[in-house]
């Protein structure tokens, strides 16, 4: 059975948009709410295949959208590495920092996939539940953080506005710094390939801070390592739609649609529908890309934003998203009232 998001994301202009929202399963749903109650820190819920597979599905059930993406963190990636990683309640993801070419001894790959199998297994049930819920239209998607967004939480040892001892490293040490990113580049297409094989039809790679380099270190660390990854993982499963999420970064996102390899490009707020189809949308299918600001307001500033999307963007092969996550305070209401409009968009 086709599935109205992965044609999109194939190329294929679709009569209605399919739609999924990044962060869709979280905070904002007071099913997921009460459903974390259940469970200890963060990380805890997402190693519970049981649980995380239900987060998985609160949206689809709720809203119907046509993409479910597992619930999981990127920071999951150093943690099968060895890396100490804790999440503090109204502090964030917290870090053991790795600083020095001497500090990638801690990192071992060992255990790797034994470390992420809750998370495989996580996806193997979500597979099922759509298939036995009837969501036969909803495809499940995979993913991990980028390399260079990976480093950035990797050395600094949580997260920071301007990430200034990975840039230092990456700047003073690009040889040691470089084996960091290597070492992050096989083990997310060793990840990405684990997560089709327990059932992804489709994987985002997201670069939340590749919008902090200056063109020539985006090139090296955003790029060279996007376009290895999407070439490792191309050779193992060819026909898997590969979308890239280079937030931030403005015009160079078009260095990286045209470098990197990747199949779509997700889109943050800052780009211009209108531009991105007349630029982007002729070289790949494109993915957004909605202030989730604007979600959170509601009513005329959510409906125009959208209008202004689906306007220049439907047409053609094209994904609706915001161009980042969910913010924690949005009413659910407003998410269906969104979905709907989607679907009624003529």
């Amino acid at each position: 059975m086709t599935k109205p998001l992965i044609e999109a994301l194939k190329g294929k202009a679709q009569p209605t948009a399919p739609v999924w929202l990044m962060r869709q399963a979280g905070r904002y749903l007071p099913e997921y709410r009460e459903l974390r109650k259940e469970c200890g820190g963060f990380l805890d819920l997402c190693y519970n295949p049981d649980k995380a597979s239900e987060v998985t599905m609160q949206p689809i059930r709720r809203f119907g959208m046509d993409g479910a993406i597992v619930f999981s963190d990127i920071l999951v990636v150093p943690h099968a590495l060895g890396q100490k990683v804790e999440f503090l309640e109204g502090e964030g993801p917290k870090l053991d920092p790795i600083r020095q070419v001497e500090d990638l001894r801690r990192l071992t790959r060992d255990k790797f996939h034994e470390h992420l199998a809750p998370v495989y297994e996580t996806l193997r049930q979500v597979r099922s539940k759509l298939a036995n819920e009837k969501f036969d239209n909803t495809a499940l998607i995979g993913f991990s953080g980028a390399p260079w967004t990976l480093a950035c939480y990797m050395v600094d040892g949580g997260s920071s506005r301007d990430f200034i001892h990975t840039k230092t490293w990456a700047y003073s040490d690009p040889n040691g710094f470089g084996d960091l990113m290597d070492l992050l580049c096989e083990c997310i297409v060793d990840y990405l390939s684990a997560q089709v094989q327990a059932g992804a039809e489709a994987v985002q790679l997201f670069d939340s801070w590749a919008g902090i380099l200056d063109h020539t270190m985006f090139s090296r660390w955003v790029i060279r390592p996007t376009r290895k990854i999407v070439e490792g993982f191309r050779e193992l499963h060819p026909d898997i739609p590969f979308i890239g999420f280079p937030r931030g970064c403005g015009r160079l996102a078009l260095d990286y649609a045209q470098n990197s390899k990747v199949s779509a490009l997700s889109l943050d707020p800052q780009t211009a529908p209108k531009w991105a189809a007349n630029v982007y949308q002729n070289l790949m299918p494109v993915q957004g890309n909605m202030d989730p600001v604007c979600l959170l307001s509601g009513g005329l500033t959510m409906q125009s934003a959208a209008e202004d999307i689906l306007v220049h963007l439907g047409k053609g092969p094209f994904v609706f998203n915001l161009g980042h996550g969910v913010i924690k305070e949005t009413p659910p209401e407003h998410v269906e009232e969104l979905v709907q409009m989607i679907r009624d968009w003529k």
